[in-house]
């Protein structure tokens, strides 16, 4: 028990002074929390609504709540919400909105029975931009129905033209969101990375 609290109180004690240097300016001179008093408004409401539009603050009555979790929709997330706008004719097979990933299920058309295809795609990224998405296209030819298949990647630009579909109904939607918020003080992400 005694190994436990000493433990307790020497890692306390190594932690302190990385807590202290921290708050040191670049200049190597303490600087308070709140930086710069010129910065901010003196009306404290214009100060509250500042903070806001940042994303700084908290709030005590929100933080002692017991949550079962924070809960992130996809549906707010455009560049989810595209990708499944664009393949939504095909069969989804493994859908991961935490891991970032969509993977479809063999799609075959019926024009041609013997040959399918399955998408997957990787969000590197939540920023609408070209290197945001790593889409895969497979091959599958069989011979027979299930039988004698072989498996490739598709050559060709078809992952590409996906890919830029995706972005650009992914604009679309953060326009559309833009435009419908109150705070319209947004720059639209450029979205001619070699993509468009």
């Amino acid at each position: 028990m005694k190994f436990n609290i000493s433990y307790k109180i020497l890692l306390f004690l190594i932690v302190i002074p990385f807590v202290l240097m921290s708050c040191k300016g670049p200049d190597g001179k303490f600087k308070l929390p709140g930086g710069d008093a010129r910065k901010f408004p003196a009306d404290p409401k214009l100060r509250v609504e500042q903070n806001l539009r940042e994303g700084k603050g908290l709030r005590l009555n929100d933080t002692f709540k017991k949550k079962g979790g924070t809960f992130d929709f996809a549906s707010s997330n455009e560049l989810w919400r595209a990708s499944l706008d664009v393949i939504d004719f095909m069969p989804l097979s493994s859908v991961n909105y935490s891991g970032g990933i969509i993977i479809t299920d063999w799609y075959t058309d019926k024009n041609s029975p013997g040959e399918s295809i399955k998408i997957s795609i990787r969000f590197l990224t939540n920023e609408i931009r070209s290197d945001a998405l790593d889409v895969k296209i497979f091959t599958r030819k069989c011979i027979d129905t299930s039988v004698n298949c072989s498996v490739s990647n598709l050559s060709g630009n078809l992952s590409t033209e996906i890919k830029k579909e995706i972005l650009k109904k992914a604009a679309r939607y953060k326009k559309q969101k833009v435009e419908e918020s109150p705070n319209k003080d947004f720059v639209y992400p450029d979205t001619s990375g070699g993509v468009f």
